[in-house]
């Protein structure tokens, strides 16, 4: 079975920081794009970050430059994204998903496989 579990979330003040944590069952992720995405209450799922199956490119929403960095250990099949001086708008639910290695968008659309996402927190 495919399958993305991701952890490391919780609560945090704002300033904080936390690491996420994605990891794949069933295939390797080197072989796939892998985004992260988030949701909050009454918003649209939107996507926060990505890094391709080639080459290694990463991209990254605006709201999140330049706080936010996206990686992967082969070695242990999972995908990070370490999220540091978090602010109360990043609170949200965070899924990771898998598509095709030449996805090179953070549309939620072509990602064919889903974790069950993990809850953030930021909060005083």
């Amino acid at each position: 079975q495919l399958q993305l579990v991701e952890s490391g979330g919780g609560l945090v003040q704002p300033g904080g920081s936390l690491r996420l944590s994605c990891a794949a069952s069933g295939f390797s992720l080197d072989h796939y794009t892998i985004g992260w995405f988030r949701q909050a209450p009454g918003k649209e799922r939107e996507g926060v970050s990505f890094i391709s199956g080639s080459g290694g490119n990463t991209n990254y929403a605006d709201f999140v430059k330049g706080r936010f960095t996206i990686s992967r250990d082969n070695a242990k099949n999972t995908v990070y994204l370490q999220m540091n001086s978090l602010k109360p708008e990043d609170t949200a639910v965070y899924f990771c998903a898998a598509g095709s290695s030449t996805i090179s968008t953070m549309a939620p659309g072509p990602y064919f496989y889903w974790g069950q996402g993990t809850q953030v927190t930021v909060s005083s």
